[in-house]
């Protein structure tokens, strides 16, 4: 007891080692910080990171099976749909999995994913999907400069 008497739990000392590890938040000087900083983002519904990973002539396009269409948009739109995901949702689960395709400059890349989105306990959308990416760097920094989805819904 005499040996815990001088510390205070509720005044812990600054822990120094955090510093000495990476972050959660990468500084896109590689392509995996792209990554890293896309599923930080949908996990922490950060708005201010998601816009960091778009370059300026962002586009996304997608399939519309029901129409037969593919549909498209720029970064504008992009935040805005994003946004209305990130306030609309109470979770957000981003999970990587393998690289299925990478050219030799890390200018291309096709990337399985899944996402779980939770609006509330009782109405959750899991999907598995694909992405194909156009990263462009920029300041040193990768961005996205093309995004297709190459899920199926």
């Amino acid at each position: 007891m005499t040996l815990y008497s001088c510390v205070n739990p509720f005044a812990p000392k600054i822990d120094e080692t955090l510093g000495e590890a990476k972050g959660l938040i990468s500084d896109q000087s590689d392509v995996e910080g792209v990554f890293q900083n896309f599923q930080y983002a949908y996990a922490f519904k950060d708005t201010l990171i998601y816009s960091q990973l778009l370059n300026k002539d962002f586009s996304f396009s997608y399939r519309d099976y029901d129409i037969g269409a593919d549909i498209s948009w720029g970064r504008d739109e992009e935040m805005k749909v994003s946004s209305g995901l990130f306030q609309n949702s109470h979770r957000l689960d981003l999970v990587w999995n393998n690289i299925n395709s990478i050219s030799g400059d890390s200018t291309r890349i096709v990337r399985s994913f899944n996402l779980t989105i939770a609006f509330n306990p009782t109405d959750i959308i899991f999907i598995d999907g694909r992405v194909n990416l156009t990263l462009i760097k920029e300041n040193n920094k990768w961005k996205i400069l093309r995004w297709v989805d190459e899920s199926n819904f």
